[in-house]
């Protein structure tokens, strides 16, 4: 397990892949959160054009800038696809949110030198060691 709490000390700009425009979804509350704590969202949602006054992109490839943390909110068997699109990117990490788990990604992501949270809440872990 990585150091979580240095993780989100050095991290700047988080990709959010699934994330929603409609406020009421897990994943726009917790987007927004991190927004207001002072991180980078960058949408990355093909039914998007823009969320929380950010362009949103089709794919992580399509993000123009270099990604710190790659945070997913699809379902499991997505995975794979988008942790093979974080190392082609070159992210440093991975983060799996509460309920979607991988062991295979995980393992694939970590043999290619990313950092690996898996099934847990980023908002949850920012409030509990850094706000």
């Amino acid at each position: 397990m990585p150091d979580i709490a240095q993780m989100l000390r050095s991290a700047r700009v988080i990709a959010v892949v699934g994330l929603s425009g409609d406020e009421f979804r897990p994943s726009h509350g917790v987007a927004a959160y991190m927004q207001r704590a002072g991180y980078r969202i960058i949408p990355v949602n093909p039914n998007e054009t823009e969320v929380l006054g950010e362009k949103a992109y089709e794919r992580l490839e399509d993000v123009p800038e270099k990604i710190d943390i790659v945070d997913i909110f699809r379902r499991s068997r997505f995975v794979r696809g988008i942790v093979e699109s974080a190392i082609r990117i070159g992210a440093k990490a991975v983060w799996m949110q509460e309920g979607v788990v991988d062991e295979e990604a995980a393992m694939l992501a970590r043999e290619a030198g990313l950092d690996v949270v898996m099934d847990r809440c980023i908002l949850k872990d920012h409030r509990r060691l850094i706000a």
